[in-house]
């Protein structure tokens, strides 16, 4: 009888126990929703983090932090995390996509972190916006920065058997977005304008149900590794171009070496292939639904993602705070 080789057993799934960190962020961050303080929220989440993140056994580098946009004394670039073990690794976090709306108690905040191997995460250094273009699984590969929108839309709209008055184009809302927002009316296509959040924006076109199919135009390039590290677990693609938003950062850019012309691709931005991702839902939005609080207890839901199995899974879980809080004080 012949025997099968053993194989070797597969190593950690660090998304599980990723998980950990952005339920403990996103129910600190809900206990300040809708209270009209955004640096409190911010302040929460960043503090329950960073407390988490140092209970993982990895030896973690911040890529991507709170520092270059928001000055942040905690979770910067640079900072390490974790207990010091191996796995070496990258760090993508937010601990509040979409401050603001959970400041105001709007849709759509979430708690992000991703991972990948030491050295494969993008660093945009000072220029902490980009031109992107964001689309799921069905439509990878049909997706061009460079061509006009009208094009981009008709793929996109055949990739995924729809008529191009079906799709829904995600958009933040901008002044600077007035002529793409014109351009993708003229097409027929549809708009879902967002405030804040393209990290949850682009999530959501990797969902069949979640109604978003194309995420397009400028936003923070730090949001773009982190989107990249979860359209990466998930199948889909990203491509973007570094954007300054005036004449001296241009010429800044310019002086470091920096293409602005340059289209970045999903594997540009993270080039591990055992990248990590893990989002908890702050508020109700189109994937996650938000921290919910009864009486001694919190549920929190959850969508955790590795690239190297391809799997993705959506966690309910129920947190009993009165044990929390002999454990640390983050959930007061």
């Amino acid at each position: 009888m012949n025997q099968q080789p053993m194989m070797p057993d597969p190593d950690r799934n660090l998304a599980l126990e990723l998980v950990r960190v952005t339920e403990a962020a996103a129910m600190a961050a809900a206990r300040q929703m809708g209270r009209g303080d955004k640096i409190a929220a911010d302040r929460a989440a960043v503090n329950a983090m960073r407390l988490m993140f140092n209970t993982v056994d990895m030896d973690g580098v911040v890529v991507i932090g709170e520092g270059e946009k928001d000055e942040a004394p905690m979770l910067y670039n640079g900072e390490h995390l974790g207990t010091g073990a191996a796995p070496q690794v990258d760090i993508a976090v937010d601990p509040i996509d979409g401050t603001r709306l959970t400041a105001l108690g709007l849709p759509g905040a979430i708690a992000v972190v991703a991972l990948a191997e030491r050295g494969t995460m993008h660093n945009p250094e000072h220029l902490v916006y980009a031109q992107k273009i964001a689309v799921g699984p069905r439509a990878k590969g049909v997706i061009d920065i460079n061509a006009p929108v009208k094009d981009n839309l008709a793929k996109v709209a055949r990739a995924l058997d729809k008529e191009i008055h079906d799709l829904t184009v995600v958009v933040l809302d901008r002044d600077r977005h007035t002529e793409l927002i014109r351009q993708v009316r003229a097409c027929g296509a549809r708009i879902k304008l967002i405030t804040d959040g393209d990290i949850a924006a682009a999530l959501a076109t990797t969902a069949d149900d979640a109604g978003e199919d194309i995420l397009m135009g400028i936003g923070g390039s730090p949001e773009a590794v982190i989107a990249a590290a979860a359209l990466k677990c998930a199948g889909g693609e990203i491509q973007c171009k570094l954007w300054a938003r005036d004449e001296k950062e241009r010429i800044k850019a310019l002086d470091l070496g920096l293409d602005l012309e340059r289209v970045l691709t999903t594997d540009d931005l993270v080039s591990g292939h055992n990248v990590f991702f893990a989002a908890t839902g702050i508020t109700d939005g189109q994937l996650l639904a938000g921290v919910r609080y009864a009486g001694d207890k919190a549920r929190s839901t959850s969508i955790v993602m590795r690239s190297l199995s391809g799997t993705t899974r959506r966690i309910l879980s129920e947190h009993r705070l009165d044990k929390l809080k002999l454990l640390t004080n983050i959930y007061e």
